[in-house]
């Protein structure tokens, strides 16, 4: 078949078959599609969408487009979360250590800075010396010997999806629902983990900007994966506003930091408690007040902590960053953003956040881009809070000092000051 033909098919609102499906997927994965008929296809199927079958084939065969680990060498039951992503996001810091360190195994293999979103790869390499890049048996073994691991995907591991994962970024094509699903299910699927939980995210930051949308994708995802034998579940999570107050790599690994040394932003703890809790009760570790009570004392007890710096350490990084975060490198440029007018900050486009830290430098514009770890910025006063007409609605950081501007701009326009307070959000939505 010519992928002329298929394009065109789904550009014309066709539903593609199996047979199709996979065509794509294999020639992509091995060079002999280029990427203007892969982007183009992706783009047709951003605006035409799939149905749920095709996008269950499209998801198995990103699975099936290189090597499965084989998770007979790794030991325990093992566990996986992933969030459809958003701005501030940095719970996989917080979640993996406090369930790894409860006897779960962690083997989990995650991705870059997509769109406005960060990555957890990006933010783990922030940790002088910390390694992403592991070669198998040495990924296995440190899994066995501490319980957990982070690395990059495999280039052998669905490696489909690392393609399109990199062409939806600078495509424009990374909030369509058929290939939100396919990306993160496939990799979970070729991971093969036993407990996946997921952590899908609604608001102006996220690419699901409406709930009922994020609960359609979160109701696929998890069909998907009971239909492929796992146990798993989904959250649905506020992103109308950034979670915590660090947005950037090496400032959001600091803020891991202190929610594992128990005195992080009170949202980001709560949801990385309520997220663990999840995976602890798929994994049989007792009813979700009891699995609630464990995460709690994981981190009071400084075991989750402990259990991330083995981790680093394991992988190359010094673990003294994790207990002394002050050792992070700072950025040499700062600048506090301050509001014009009093009143409450009703609400923020928070995706508009998001690429106010890709302007100081944080994220990517092409997949070739190099990352700026320190830049990025923290946020003094956030949605909810009243402002009085010169104080610092967030300060920058970068090693550009010519990004300041457009950052200060983008961060102002996107913030919204009234008189009235606005209606409170619900952090978690509900569980699927």
């Amino acid at each position: 078949m010519r992928m002329y033909d298929v394009i065109k098919k789904k550009r014309d609102g066709e539903a593609l078959s199996a047979e199709e499906i996979r065509a794509f997927i294999e020639g992509y994965s091995k060079g002999e599609i280029p990427d203007y008929q892969a982007a183009a296809l992706c783009m047709a199927i951003f605006f035409r969408g799939m149905s749920d079958e095709e996008t269950t084939e499209l998801t198995l065969a990103v699975r099936d487009s290189g090597e499965r680990l084989d998770t007979s060498r790794i030991k325990g039951l093992r566990v996986d979360k992933h969030s459809t992503g958003g701005v501030g996001d940095k719970t996989s810091l917080v979640v993996a250590p406090i369930v790894a360190s409860l006897g779960l195994t962690v083997a989990k293999m995650s991705g870059r800075g997509l769109g406005h979103t960060g990555g957890t790869i990006d933010k783990l390499e922030a940790i002088p010396g910390f390694c992403t890049g592991l070669a198998v048996s040495e990924f296995e073994n440190i899994v066995n010997e501490t319980g957990i691991a982070i690395v990059g995907q495999s280039a052998t591991l669905a490696p489909a999806d690392k393609m399109l994962y990199a062409l939806r970024d600078v495509t424009a094509t990374v909030d369509s629902m058929p290939l939100i699903a396919s990306s993160i299910m496939g990799k979970k699927l070729a991971a093969d983990d036993d407990c996946i939980v997921l952590d899908v995210k609604t608001g102006s930051g996220s690419f699901m900007k409406e709930l009922e949308d994020s609960r359609t994708l979160a109701k696929l995802m998890v069909a998907i994966g009971k239909r492929a034998g796992k146990r798993i579940s989904a959250l649905i999570t506020d992103m109308d506003r950034p979670l915590g107050y660090a947005v950037g790599n090496s400032l959001e690994v600091v803020e891991a930091i202190e929610a594992l040394q128990g005195k992080g932003p009170e949202d980001l703890v709560e949801l990385s408690l309520a997220l663990a809790s999840q995976i602890l009760f798929l994994a049989d570790k007792g009813t979700l007040e009891e699995c609630r009570a464990l995460a709690e004392d994981a981190i009071t007890s400084g075991k989750a902590l402990d259990t991330f710096a083995k981790m680093v350490k394991a992988q190359g990084g010094d673990p003294e960053y994790i207990y002394h975060p002050e050792k992070f490198a700072t950025a040499p440029y700062s600048r506090e953003v301050k509001v014009t007018q009093s009143g409450y900050i009703a609400s923020v486009d928070t995706e508009k956040y998001g690429l106010a830290s890709l302007l100081l430098g944080a994220g990517r514009n092409t997949k070739e881009d190099a990352i700026d770890l320190t830049a990025g910025y923290m946020i003094q006063k956030k949605t909810g809070d009243y402002v009085n007409a010169g104080d610092t609605l967030a300060v920058l950081y970068t090693s550009n000092a010519s990004l300041l501007d457009a950052a200060e701009r983008t961060l102002l326009n996107a913030t919204t000051i009234t008189a009235e307070a606005p209606e409170k959000r619900p952090l978690i939505f509900e569980v699927i």
